[in-house]
């Protein structure tokens, strides 16, 4: 039997905005646009981050939360 490839499954690099903002020292939530759809993650960030702001994903912590940065405007 061979192993799903995951790669298709990854957050990173996908962009999105904030739902709920980040703060500094917690985290918020963020709609992230993949696999053809919409989906709700947990969110941390060096840096707050306000409601809709738009963000890109750098990192995947687990399967429901991630890091994000500011997307550059």
């Amino acid at each position: 039997m061979r192993a799903a490839d995951e790669s298709g499954r990854s957050p990173v690099g996908a962009v999105g905005r904030v739902t709920v903002p980040i703060p500094p020292d917690g985290p918020g939530e963020v709609l992230v646009a993949v696999r053809g759809g919409s989906e709700a993650y947990t969110a941390w960030s060096a840096t707050a981050i306000g409601r809709d702001v738009r963000i890109v994903v750098v990192d995947s912590v687990s399967a429901r939360t991630v890091v994000v940065e500011r997307l550059p405007s």
